[in-house]
């Protein structure tokens, strides 16, 4: 029954990462703490690796499609993968001063990252409004690995914000095609997310078991989200979502 529950929960997230096109782990992470009782950091390592194979096949697509920049993957995992590494560290110090307090920190952290990331999604259409037609900057460019450093040490922490947190900064810099800012996120998140696996695996912080069974519902879930995104409306559904998020990252502030 509880092998059960994991599939269809990888159903659940899988299914909505196809019709909306939030991220893995904004979406997985609060069901694995509150819906499995799975420990916060658990919950972390097991994510990232689950966020690492999803991300996989499309970042492969993306780049035979030409709708990567390669040269922005690159400066953001300068600054990224560094970052995670950061943040693992960080994460395997607290448990190591703090024991089993570390789960706190992680719930708390994550819910400050569920108010923040479904808050500027509300507004993701007024980003773009805002910076269409504006070109990149060398500026901005070297500011990728800053970006990258950033976003990197919240997902070795989190595992959330590979995605999300990225392409929101990315918007704020760059005005590249819808197409070409996704596929280049996710060839980077790719990096991120595999790197930050493998330091989670190292440390122990991951429940393969767990990851399995959350990949078998989420394959079929995507294709199903992804026919199906045709059909509902989607824009309401991520607003919904946003804040069903916003709610739960409040909660998890004041658990």
């Amino acid at each position: 029954m509880e092998i059960a529950a994991k599939i269809v929960i990888g159903l659940v997230v899988g299914t909505l990462i196809g019709m909306t096109g939030l991220g893995g782990g904004v979406l997985l992470l609060p069901l694995l703490i509150f819906g499995l009782k799975v420990p916060p950091i658990l919950a972390v390592g097991s994510d990232a690796v689950f966020n690492f194979v999803t991300k996989i096949g499309s970042g492969w697509m993306h780049l035979r499609k030409g709708t990567v920049r390669r040269r922005v993957v690159v400066a953001l995992a300068v600054g990224s993968i560094p970052g995670s590494i950061l943040g693992v560290t960080f994460l395997a110090h607290l448990r190591d001063v703090y024991g089993s307090g570390v789960n706190s920190f992680i719930t708390s952290a994550v819910g400050l990252l569920l108010v923040c990331i479904p808050t500027l999604m509300l507004f993701q259409t007024r980003i773009e409004e805002h910076v269409a037609g504006r070109p990149p900057t060398m500026k901005s460019f070297a500011g990728m690995s800053g970006i990258g450093l950033l976003a990197g040490f919240l997902v070795g922490m989190t595992s959330v914000g590979s995605g999300s947190i990225i392409m929101m900064l990315l918007l704020v810099f760059y005005s590249f095609a819808p197409k070409v800012m996704v596929g280049t996120d996710i060839v980077h998140a790719v990096l991120l997310t595999g790197v930050t696996s493998l330091l989670h695996w190292r440390l122990g912080n991951v429940d393969p078991k767990l990851v399995a069974s959350l990949l078998i519902g989420s394959i079929p879930g995507g294709l199903v989200g992804s026919h199906l995104s045709t059909r509902v409306p989607v824009t309401w559904l991520r607003r919904i979502l946003c804040a069903v998020l916003l709610a739960t990252g409040a909660r998890m502030l004041w658990a």
